[in-house]
């Protein structure tokens, strides 16, 4: 089951989310982070998996801050019109977002949350573990992470990169592990964005098994 509701972030802000709910109780709360192309279909149908996998999924709309109901393909005009809102996003107030996915996950499950997020998400992800208080945090191909590579996560992190990812260095992800060893780091035979079946990049194996470790992974920490 899915729906919408509004979030009230801690600066007054009020958002769009996304909601799946799953069939029964919930195994915990899971906030599911955009990338730079809105809580679009793909976006959608990876918190509806996730519901299905018996979590409660929030995914927030980060670009409501400045334009509401931004819902993009990842092709020509589209992907131009994505490119032109990333330079409006801004981190501190997109974490301030995720805050509220996450506080809305916890109250309504009565248990614990965890983030899992995608490009611009995927930093997200990160950011959420060291400054938010989720009790896991998964992220995929997390762009900025390197420059945050310093910051000390609260909770168990599992990273995922691809390869052929001609946006991501491996030093980022260097970076994140030698300040961390602790964090998981896995590498992919794949390029940026390889989860998403919308993209050229989509790598249906690599994805499968990203999202094993993932689904494992949030199963030990949030059930």
């Amino acid at each position: 089951m899915n729906e919408h509701t509004t979030l009230t972030a801690a600066d007054g802000h009020t958002l769009d989310a996304y909601i799946a709910r799953p069939q029964g109780e919930p195994i915990a709360g899971l906030v599911i982070v955009q990338e730079i192309f809105g809580v679009n279909a793909h976006i959608r149908s990876v918190a509806d998996g996730y519901a299905k996998d018996g979590f409660l999924a929030v995914a927030p709309a980060l670009f409501d801050r400045f334009e509401r109901g931004v819902d993009l393909g990842y092709d020509g005009a589209d992907m131009q019109k994505a490119m032109s809102l990333l330079p409006k996003l801004d981190i501190d107030k997109s974490l301030l977002d995720v805050a509220a996915a996450l506080a809305y996950a916890k109250a309504e499950t009565q248990k614990k949350a965890g983030v899992v997020g995608y490009c611009f998400g995927g930093s997200l992800a990160w950011l959420a573990a060291t400054r938010l208080d989720p009790d896991a945090a998964v992220g995929y191909y997390g762009g900025y992470i390197a420059k945050f590579a310093t910051e000390t996560p609260h909770a168990p992190v599992m990273l995922h990169f691809g390869k052929q990812d001609t946006h991501i260095p491996e030093e980022a992800a260097n970076a994140v592990k030698a300040a961390h060893p602790e964090v998981q780091i896995y590498w992919y035979d794949a390029g940026h964005g390889f989860n998403c079946d919308a993209r050229a990049s989509f790598n249906p194996a690599e994805a499968r098994v990203a999202r094993e470790r993932s689904l494992a992974f949030l199963k030990q920490h949030l059930g």
